[in-house]
């Protein structure tokens, strides 16, 4: 089989080289893996772990010894169809998100944006203001989604403590419907101002704003974060921001 096919797939050089060797060596060890493919002894099971997690390759345990084995090639067709479905579901909702950047001229500076997936991908997202924020700094949040998984309600509180120690200040607009419990939750940390939209619509989508950063999260079944690094980018959404909140009151 044809490795560079395999690469083309989306499999990795070293992911190959691991299920081409399975292919050749039927229920194996990680030693005649690594033999039989050249890769370093390091990452072989790094290696393996992806396999197992595209459903390429299975394992079982003998003694307390784990034999691996490559599934059928035709799995391969699977995961690139699984792949396929991703890519086109990701498409999608980027394209749903396209016309509120319609007509927002990048100016003469480079934009950079970047894709992120899943619950991993929002904290992954969500975190870079850490890098990017100084102490008495802020971000400022719009739409926030009013019906959310418990572990997304945890991972925020948990972060809301990290931003305290660090100086950092947010103000939040949530949609209306988001229960009060969790908006007298987030004004209970320290240089968080959490207020309700002045408007009653609500969309799954939702902003966060600082500096030339803008990220915009859609929390469905799939989890997407477009993040746009563009001052003037930034600058529209904020401006957008500032009205709204102009038309706000404290929470109570």
């Amino acid at each position: 089989m044809d490795g560079m096919l395999i690469t083309d797939a989306g499999l990795t050089e070293g992911e190959a080289k691991v299920y081409l060797a399975l292919l050749a060596l039927g229920p194996s060890t990680t030693g005649p893996i690594i033999e039989k493919s050249g890769v370093a002894n390091s990452i072989v099971y790094r290696l393996l772990d992806k396999l197992i997690e595209k459903g390429l390759v299975s394992y079982i345990t003998k003694e307390k010894t784990k034999y691996f084995s490559a599934s059928d090639p035709e799995r391969i067709l699977d995961y690139i169809e699984k792949r396929k479905r991703r890519l086109d579901e990701s498409k999608e909702a980027v394209a749903k998100l396209l016309p509120m950047l319609t007509g927002m001229k990048a100016g003469s500076e480079e934009t950079q944006a970047r894709i992120f997936e899943g619950f991993k991908g929002i904290q992954t997202c969500f975190e870079q203001y850490y890098t990017r924020l100084k102490r008495g700094e802020e971000y400022c949040m719009l739409g926030g989604f009013p019906y959310q998984e418990e572990k997304y309600h945890l991972y925020w509180q948990r972060d809301h403590l990290r931003r305290a120690k660090l100086g950092i200040g947010c103000k939040l607009l949530f949609n209306r419907g988001t229960e009060r419990a969790i908006l007298k939750n987030r004004n209970g940390y320290k240089g968080c101002d959490a207020r309700y939209m002045p408007s009653a619509i609500q969309t799954p989508a939702w902003f966060m704003v600082y500096k030339d950063v803008t990220c915009i999260f859609l929390q469905s079944a799939k989890p997407i974060v477009v993040e746009i690094v563009n001052k003037e980018i930034a600058e529209t959404f904020k401006a957008y921001f500032d009205d709204y909140w102009d038309k706000t009151a404290p929470f109570k």
